[in-house]
């Protein structure tokens, strides 16, 4: 079997050693021992950190990432998780694309000025009330679960 140490590791993975010793400390990963001061991990970390670093650029945060893994570092990744943040993007996107149309219109409007634009009202108006701008984040998969179990 094959180590690493933790420059290796971070060459190989484009991940910086601070970040590396980060994950570990928060449970990520799992270095196997040490070869002086250096920090040696197995050959399987290269994985991990390929699925942490698609999990981040899902959207999930570093809680949640957790949950994909089992204790032996191997992947477990709960399926409902995986739907769940997919609606989330979905409805980011919708959120995004109306963001986008209405700017799109705002910028070709004939209206003399954007603030004689009805549809530029109307989002000026969706933004005071939050119904648009503010991204809401729900609370962590493992959150939502035990929510819904309790209830």
């Amino acid at each position: 079997m094959k180590y690493m140490d933790i420059a290796e590791v971070a060459q190989r993975s484009g991940v910086p050693a601070s970040t590396l010793r980060y994950y570990e400390e928060k449970g990520l990963i799992a270095s196997i021992g040490r070869r002086g001061l250096r920090r040696l991990f197995d050959a399987g970390v290269l994985e991990q950190l390929a699925l942490i670093a698609l999990g981040r650029a899902a959207g999930f945060s570093l809680d949640e990432i957790a949950l994909m893994f089992a204790p032996d570092g191997r992947p477990r990744i709960e399926r409902r998780m995986l739907a769940a943040k997919a609606d989330e993007i979905d409805r980011n996107i919708r959120r995004l694309s109306a963001m986008r149309d209405g700017l799109r219109h705002a910028a070709a409007c004939p209206a003399r000025t954007h603030m004689e634009c009805p549809t530029f009202r109307r989002m000026l108006r969706a933004a005071a009330s939050g119904a648009i701008g503010r991204r809401t984040r729900e609370p962590p998969f493992e959150t939502r679960l035990k929510r819904r179990s309790s209830g």
